[in-house]
């Protein structure tokens, strides 16, 4: 049975609401998601009933937020199929996730690092900074005119000097899926660690890391209907146990002295400080609320979604579409003689929210000799009704500028 939408959009209040006199018709959510009531009860009620700080205090509500705090890890563990809760390290989203892992590496001069042309600007800096740091050279995958990865050219690029490969699942800006499996598997086969980010792929299929064979794994809870600042790295046990803690402070210690300081197990190596308790907590609960829906039939919405939009997008006079025709979770297109920005500023104006600008992919735009596209994203909560609002604001909008 097809997903139908209409049966949960009344469990996102914020969707409910006009924007310039037009029923907001939201298409950003490759940039953050709108939480459904579930999250939002989730947060209210960390606040509300069990507010403490937590693997510390022996009282009460310590005790309630400490239980509830390493349920939603284990929650997390089990909707990523780990092996065990310990392999979840709770961050502030992808970001702070692949720079933990770029921080505590340690390279050499003549090292390499192999990410992709496709890389938001998080999964490309921390490598640069790295490179930086250690002499080590950085290697760059290039991107066919299709917007999809030159797989050949990946495989020249491994080499037995290759330290770490990090390449996105989804692409943020153009919606190319990589083949994560084969990839993984070739850059392993070449002695190489692997990192992907999976920021774009979490709100839109399974994930099993076990199944993947990657080394590190890397999403924001904010893509995925959870709240901003909290995220997820996710380490194979053997790896993250090898390696270095990143920050010091409370939680990632057993015994600290002036003279020697002795480091925590996992996951709590890895989480300094006091986290995000209510973060985590309600990104549990946006999973939960995903996984009750079916991820594979949420999927199967927003793929006939991105169809309908790529058909009536393309029908326009002088629209191009970039990215494989195959697109996940995101539509990335260009109207001749129309800058994106006013594009996007007068769909606004007729209740349609999208993105704009170069998606935090400037090398990318860079390789297709553009500042930026207009980027539609979609959620299970979308609706074709919504995908025809957005063809006609395009529509609408390029006629006035023109």
């Amino acid at each position: 049975m097809a997903f139908d939408p209409s049966t949960v959009r009344g469990e996102f209040p914020i969707l409910d609401q006009a924007v310039n006199g037009r029923p907001l018709v939201y298409l950003d959510n490759a940039a953050t998601t709108q939480k459904p009531r579930a999250v939002l009860d989730a947060s209210r009620n960390y606040y509300q009933r069990i507010n403490a700080n937590i693997h510390r205090g022996t009282h009460l509500l310590a005790r309630a937020a400490t239980e509830s705090h390493e349920a939603a890890r284990a929650t997390v563990a089990r909707h990523l199929n780990a092996a065990e809760p310990a392999e979840v390290i709770f961050t502030s989203g992808t970001t702070d996730s692949i720079n933990l892992v770029a921080s505590i590496l340690s390279l050499a001069p003549g090292d390499e690092v192999l990410i992709t042309t496709l890389e938001h600007h998080s999964n490309i800096v921390p490598w640069q900074m790295l490179c930086e740091r250690s002499g080590a050279v950085l290697k760059v995958v290039p991107c066919l005119d299709d917007g999809t990865l030159d797989q050949a050219a990946f495989g020249n690029l491994l080499s037995d000097k290759t330290r770490i490969t990090a390449f996105g699942w989804v692409s943020n800006a153009f919606g190319t899926g990589n083949p994560v499996l084969q990839m993984t598997a070739a850059a392993k086969a070449a002695g190489s660690l692997v990192l992907i980010d999976a920021a774009q792929a979490a709100p839109h299929m399974v994930i099993d890391v076990q199944a993947l064979g990657a080394d590190f794994l890397a999403y924001s809870g904010h893509k995925v209907y959870a709240p901003t600042g909290i995220g997820v790295l996710w380490g194979k046990r053997d790896v993250l146990d090898a390696l270095p803690p990143w920050r010091g402070g409370g939680e990632m210690i057993k015994e600290v002295s002036f003279e020697k300081t002795t480091y925590n197990d996992l996951p709590f190596k890895y989480e300094a400080g006091t986290p995000n308790i209510e973060g985590a907590i309600a990104l549990a609960a946006a999973l939960e609320f995903v996984d009750g829906l079916g991820l594979e039939s949420i999927a199967a919405h927003e793929q006939a979604l991105i169809q309908r939009a790529a058909d009536g997008l393309s029908s326009l006079p002088g629209t191009r579409l970039y990215g494989p025709a195959d697109r996940i979770g995101a539509l990335s297109f260009a109207v001749e003689g129309v800058h994106h920005y006013d594009l996007g500023t007068l769909i606004d104006q007729m209740g349609v929210a999208v993105r704009t600008g170069h998606h935090c992919c400037q090398p990318l735009m860079a390789r297709f000799g553009i500042t930026g596209t207009t980027r539609a994203s979609f959620a299970l909560y979308n609706t074709a009704e919504e995908v025809d609002a957005l063809v006609l604001a395009v529509e609408k909008a390029v006629a006035m500028l023109r």
